[in-house]
């Protein structure tokens, strides 16, 4: 079950969790370590940053750059055969002993490597939050086997970050809208989930069909926790489902006793 602290988070305004962050410095990559930072970042406190590998290793030298600027503790691991990888017995070692001190709230693993499944099933088995970053070509298991999963790809650096940036935003500018993302993670795109957003929507709405955004975004990561609308060109839920008129109708409501006001949607 997914952790109320977690649908908080989604799109709440404190952080709460104590998280925990461990980096396969095999199987991730360095450019999209700000980006992955600043998503953790929504979700709790990274109390602890530690990445593992063997940064004598010329594969690594794209790390080496940024762990002191953001920073991350390094836990070295020469590879002592070849074709055994080492670094994740030291990873998943190093998470247990993390998971004893009782001082997190949960854990962010990120590697694309389906060898993690079973620690992520085990931190689940103590009531923790699991948070899973990697890429695409990341298995099912180990997607699955996390409270929220998240590609790596839709982390990516922004068009304000390459060369000639202000002439590719000021293009940018006028074929985007404010609730759709810059070019590059706009090229993420998939096939908008139409069967299954829809299904999950009756199973999360009241009698009268209507269902709060918190229980609908909830209800999606139960079933899919890979689900984001970033995929579909869209920085938030809420933005999502304002967009798609052909498929829902929304409404916010004030909250009693308060200035605030929350979006409900309903099918059309």
């Amino acid at each position: 079950m997914v952790s109320p602290r977690l649908v908080a988070k989604i799109e709440a305004e404190e952080p709460t969790l104590r998280l925990a962050v461990l980096i396969d410095a095999d199987n991730a990559q360095a450019a999209v370590i700000e980006g992955l930072l600043a998503e953790i970042a929504r979700f709790g406190e990274a109390t602890v940053k530690r990445i593992y590998g063997d940064f004598t290793a010329p594969t690594s030298s794209s790390w080496k750059k940024v762990l002191q600027q953001f920073a991350i503790k390094p836990v070295q691991q020469f590879a002592y055969t070849t074709g055994k990888n080492a670094t994740d017995s030291t990873l998943i070692i190093d998470a247990m002993d993390l998971l004893y001190t009782r001082k997190f709230d949960g854990f962010c693993l990120i590697t694309s490597d389906s060898d993690f499944t079973g620690l992520a099933m085990r931190l689940r088995e103590e009531g923790l939050t699991v948070l899973g970053f990697g890429e695409k070509k990341t298995p099912d298991a180990f997607r699955n086997a996390c409270h929220k999963f998240v590609f790596t790809e839709v982390l990516r650096p922004s068009a304000a970050t390459e060369p000639n940036a202000l002439a590719k935003k000021a293009d940018n500018a006028q074929r985007t809208t404010q609730a759709q993302l810059p070019v590059e993670v706009a090229e993420t795109k998939q096939e908008f989930p139409k069967k299954f957003v829809l299904a999950a929507l009756e199973q999360s709405s009241d009698d009268a069909g209507w269902a709060h955004l918190g229980t609908f975004g909830s209800y999606l990561t139960k079933l899919q926790p890979d689900f984001d609308s970033r995929l579909y060109g869209y920085k938030k839920l809420s933005d999502l489902v304002k967009a798609k008129t052909e498929l829902f109708v929304t409404e916010e409501r004030q909250v009693p006793g308060s200035i605030h006001k929350v979006l409900y949607l309903r099918a059309k």
